[in-house]
C-alpha cells in the first residue's frame, strides 16, 4: 500500500497504527517537503518520498512520475490521506477500484475542500465521514463506508473537525483492510462488502 499525504498525517498515523494495515504500508508520498506526515512515515521505517508538483512542467508529467514511482515500488493499493491535489486518469486508471479516499462529510453532501466549514455554515444538524473509491471526478467515487457525526449547538470548525477525525481514524483503516482482503466488490455506484452484506 502507498499513502499520499500533504499535511499533518493524522489519518496516515491511524493507518500505520492499525495492526493489519500498518505492515502493508510500504510507501508514503507527499506533495509538500515540509509535511509532518513524512516524519510519521520515517519514524515507522516506511519509505517517504516528496513529489513536488511545482517541479514538473505539467500535471501529466507529475502524474506520470507518480505512476512510475507506484509501479517501481510494486504498489497494489493506494490511499489518499489529506492529499491536496487532483490527479489525472494517467495515474488513477491503473488503480481503478484499488484507490481509496476519506472525506469529512456524508457525501454527496458537502464535497470539495472545505466540507466541515460548509456543513456548519449550512445549518446542517448532521455531517460525518465517507470512505469512497477514487475516480476522476472529485469526491464522486462509489461509497465504501459512512458514519454520521452530529453537529452540536456550540460547535465551531475546530471542535467539529476533531470529532470527525475520531471517526475517520476508526473507519479508514477498516476500509483499507477490507480492500486489501479483496472484500470490496464494486457494481456501478454500489460497493458490496463481501461477507457482510451478501443479500
Amino acid at each position: 500500500m502507498a499513502v499520499l499525504v500533504s499535511g499533518a498525517g493524522t489519518n496516515l498515523q491511524a493507518l500505520l497504527d492499525d495492526p493489519d494495515v500498518g505492515p502493508r504500508v510500504v510507501l508514503v508520498v507527499s506533495s509538500r517537503a515540509g509535511a509532518a506526515a513524512l516524519e510519521r512515515a520515517e519514524a515507522r521505517g516506511v519509505k517517504a518520498v516528496v513529489l513536488d508538483p511545482g517541479r514538473y512542467e505539467s500535471r501529466e508529467a507529475h502524474d506520470d512520475a507518480l505512476l512510475r514511482l507506484l509501479e517501481d515500488e510494486g504498489i497494489e493499493f493506494v490511499l489518499f490521506a489529506g492529499y491536496m491535489r487532483i490527479l489525472s486518469p494517467v495515474v488513477l486508471k491503473p488503480f481503478q477500484d484499488r484507490w481509496l479516499n476519506v472525506h469529512p462529510s456524508l457525501l454527496p453532501a458537502f464535497p470539495g475542500a472545505h466540507p466541515v466549514r460548509d456543513a456548519l455554515e449550512s445549518g446542517a444538524r448532521i455531517t460525518g465521514v465517507t470512505v469512497h473509491f477514487v475516480v476522476e471526478e472529485v469526491d464522486q467515487g462509489p461509497i465504501v463506508l459512512q458514519e454520521a457525526v452530529p453537529i452540536l449547538p456550540g460547535d465551531d470548525e475546530g471542535t467539529l473537525h476533531r470529532r470527525i477525525q475520531e471517526v475517520e481514524h476508526r473507519l479508514y483503516p477498516r476500509a483499507a483492510r477490507l480492500m486489501a482482503e479483496g472484500r470490496l466488490k464494486v457494481e456501478g455506484r454500489r460497493v458490496h462488502i463481501l461477507g457482510e452484506d451478501e443479500s
